[in-house]
């Protein structure tokens, strides 16, 4: 799907009272009208909404309504990093109003900038030229890599989240939720959860990290091809630059029927880099020689979005699932792990080369 994101009616799970929410906004934003609300339609775990008055478009991001996980859909913390970034060379949408009020809408809230532009879920951009799609790919890693240069200390993130260990920490957590839903025993999973641990590369770094950056979750601009905004921050936090970037990269290393991915086409004659050209550039706006151990990060990411999918599978087993196309998602688990395993392989060749 290109173009605009689509708008819908507003899911009866998730009305609220427009006239109480424009009551409040009137004393946060002055000059804001009457407002009407519809849907953003997509799978985001936290209920969107495009705010309408006739003059100017806000977008209002909310937890949905019912018991909820403690630390699950923090907007709270997508808020927050989205003010702190307003500044920097990370384009954001400006925020507006954080609301933990649940008398207001009945849950927390907050309000930021409509961004009019154009989302795109196929990262092969179907329907685009080559120039095109090679600016959109060279702007992509500019936005990553800017971001990974925020000094996070003075925007006054310090404490957004634990610095250092972050991929040990992370190993132990996924390898955690896996065992928790854990169907049937895959072996690459089983070797992944093994090799992981034994193959952290050494040295530390931290910076703000995404968690979840990838071209769907871009707004790019109307008819220039740069990204204007970055959305849906809710996994982010400190943690270390290279695993951000290699989740980011496992388009290019996953076919576009197992996860959302571009391997196999022809990047040529699309316009857009290679691999080795897009981390290559990445590293020139990072002051990187190069990225040591890059194998280690794509079969850390591929065995984190297994053991995400396998929770997926679990609950749609249990008749538990969030979507319809639950149990075929979370089957992608078994795929995602062996393209994962085949990295960590590859890693063990170049070691003993």
């Amino acid at each position: 799907m290109t173009g605009s994101q689509q708008l819908v009616d507003i899911d009866p799970r998730h009305l609220f009272d427009i006239a109480r929410l424009s009551e409040y906004l009137r004393d946060v934003i002055p000059g804001l009208g009457k407002l009407s609300a519809r849907q953003f339609h997509g799978g985001q775990s936290n209920p969107t909404y495009l705010l309408d008055d006739g003059k100017r478009r806000l977008v209002l991001r909310r937890k949905p309504p019912g018991q909820l996980l403690p630390s699950a859909h923090a907007v709270d913390r997508e808020y927050r990093i989205m003010s702190a970034l307003q500044n920097t060379g990370v384009p954001v949408p400006r925020t507006h109003v954080y609301c933990d009020d649940a008398a207001v809408i009945g849950t927390a809230f907050f309000v930021m900038d409509y961004l009019r532009g154009r989302t795109f879920w196929d990262p092969a951009l179907p329907g685009l030229s080559a120039d095109e799609r090679a600016a959109i790919f060279d702007d992509m890693n500019r936005v990553i890599a800017a971001l990974h240069s925020v000094d996070y200390q003075a925007i006054g993130m310090a404490d957004y989240g634990r610095p250092g260990n972050y991929l040990a920490r992370q190993v132990e957590r996924w390898t955690r939720q896996y065992r928790a839903s854990e169907t049937r025993v895959i072996d690459a999973m089983e070797r992944l959860i093994a090799w992981l641990p034994q193959h952290i590369p050494e040295g530390d770094e931290t910076c703000i990290v995404h968690g979840d950056f990838r071209l769907d979750n871009l707004i790019i601009h109307p008819e220039e091809p740069r990204v204007i905004g970055v959305l849906d921050w809710e996994l982010s936090t400190l943690g270390h630059p290279l695993a951000d970037f290699a989740y980011h990269m496992m388009a290019w290393n996953v076919p576009a029927n197992v996860f959302r991915g571009m391997a196999g086409v022809d990047f040529r004659e699309l316009g857009i880099p290679e691999e080795a050209a897009y981390v290559r550039r990445y590293c020139e706006r990072t002051g990187r020689a190069g990225i040591p151990h890059w194998d280690f990060y794509l079969a850390f990411n591929l065995f984190r979005i297994a053991a995400i999918l396998q929770g997926v599978y679990a609950r749609a087993r249990q008749g538990n699932a969030s979507s319809s196309n639950s149990l075929e998602e979370g089957a992608k688990a078994v795929p995602l792990a062996e393209i994962g395993w085949q990295f960590a392989e590859r890693s063990e060749r170049r070691a003993r080369s």
